[in-house]
């Protein structure tokens, strides 16, 4: 079986040929000599060094990086997009933590229902469609890749993941990994045993470490890129011994597992069992942390402003009240702990988790507003700018693909009017997006949410 490397460079081959809709990119002759795109602007960020380039020019051939630096000669016939003396070109942006078949509408305080019913009112067919709008929206907002994990019926994220393969859709490049490995009633709470059945929409439940081993092993055929589990919920929890199963089985094909983690006991347990990323980790000891530090796991902290929570219709004041004074303490822990993991050297990979309609804002926007309470947080600028390309590059292990505008990366760019140092909140005003070396978004028109 190959490699997860080989895996990617495979899929993402894929993504490249079919870059054009409804394929159009393989009429192409091979014959024909390759086109050249020269991607020019007043600035480039270098996100490893955090160094800002002058005169900044991008050579594309055939949707990957040939050159990129300071002033390089554009060879003769290419063609040339010129984004002007104020722009600054980055690396198109990764979310690892999306949920693109997910859109609750209601108040955040009441998610278990909203959860329940966008499972029992939506089949996959029409959740894949739902990601699908999802899907461009995040793309146009400047995510060019996204690790997608769960919530998404039965293999909807994998259609949605080849749709976009095979030039049907308009999305980021996405690394699905199926429906997420959980104790018994899955992130549901407690639910009649007619009610139950629909946890397997969202959940494969796991009561055992020999079908610890058999449910990887079936997801992994089913075409999981990354293996997600549910550590524990509502005080029920998968066993150290099942997890270590789940984190062998997938690390023996070359596959990494992220871990839903809320409290400290079930990152502890995460980590100690060998898993490679810690989602949320909202309550995780300082001892915790620097044990995560140790062996190089990641955190992706699922982060965001007070704003980015809903609340309670306003005819209903006093439990809008409450749900606000849990946000406001919510938001502040979540701070503390992004601080204490930043001082103890734990990787970080930025992930919005959004799956609400927020008024007024595509999902891009929405998730968009994740950079926010990292900055919140003291984070630097450049601090959080990588953790959205190459830190959350290296996690994924596609480095040598995307994340950074070296040669031979794929031409996923995006562009800012301004510094992105100095003013973070330009990435939230992206106007420029390729992918692929395909121009996604050229002009700064207002984004629409789309009716849903």
């Amino acid at each position: 079986m190959k490699s997860l490397r080989q895996a990617f460079r495979q899929i993402f081959f894929s993504l490249l040929l079919a870059a054009c809709p409804w394929g159009a990119a393989r009429a192409q002759s091979a014959a024909a000599p390759a086109e050249v795109t020269a991607v020019r602007a007043g600035h480039m960020l270098d996100v490893e060094s955090g160094r800002l380039v002058a005169d900044a020019v991008v050579l594309i051939e055939n949707g990957r990086i040939k050159a990129a630096g300071a002033r390089l000669a554009v060879p003769a016939g290419a063609r040339v997009i010129d984004l002007g003396g104020a722009a600054t070109l980055l690396p198109g942006l990764i979310d690892t933590h999306t949920h693109l078949l997910l859109s609750l509408q209601g108040a955040a305080s009441d998610e278990a229902s909203n959860m329940f019913l966008t499972v029992s009112q939506m089949s996959t067919a029409k959740r894949v469609l739902l990601g699908a709008a999802m899907g461009r929206e995040m793309l146009e907002a400047g995510f060019t890749t996204v690790r997608d994990l769960g919530n998404s019926g039965v293999a909807g994220d994998l259609a949605l993941r080849d749709a976009v393969l095979a030039g049907w859709v308009v999305g980021p490049r996405i690394i699905a990994a199926t429906r997420s490995l959980a104790p018994i009633g899955g992130q549901f709470g407690r639910l009649t045993p007619e009610a139950q059945k629909l946890v397997e929409q969202e959940y494969v439940i796991v009561n055992s470490v020999e079908e610890a081993r058999r449910l990887t092993r079936q997801s992994l055929y089913d075409g999981a890129m990354w293996i997600k589990i549910i550590v524990s919920s509502d005080n029920r929890s998968l066993s150290s011994e099942e997890v270590k199963t789940i984190v062998e089985e997938a690390h023996r094909v070359g596959r990494r597992v992220a871990a839903h983690a809320a409290d400290d006991g079930a990152a502890r347990l995460a980590v100690e069992a060998g898993v490679d990323s810690i989602e949320h980790g909202y309550d995780v000891s300082d001892e915790v942390l620097r044990l995560m530090a140790a062996k190089r796991v990641f955190l992706v902290p699922t982060d965001g402003p007070a704003e980015s929570y809903p609340l309670p219709d306003a005819e209903q004041p006093e439990q809008r009240g409450r749900a606000k004074r849990h946000i406001d303490a919510l938001v502040e822990g979540n701070r503390d702990r992004l601080r204490r993991a930043a001082k103890a050297g734990v990787p970080l990979a930025f992930g919005s988790d959004m799956y609400y309609r927020l008024p007024g804002l595509t999902r891009g926007q929405a998730s968009l507003l994740t950079l926010r309470a990292y900055s919140a947080a003291g984070l630097t600028p450049l601090q959080i700018i990588r953790m959205a390309t190459s830190s959350a590059a290296e996690m994924l292990g596609v480095s040598e693909l995307v994340g950074s505008m070296k040669p031979g990366r794929y031409a996923d760019l995006i562009a800012v009017e301004g510094d992105p140092l100095a003013d973070l909140g330009l990435l939230e005003r992206a106007a420029f997006v390729m992918k692929g070396g395909q121009v996604v978004k050229a002009a700064r028109q207002p984004q629409q949410p789309v009716g849903r």
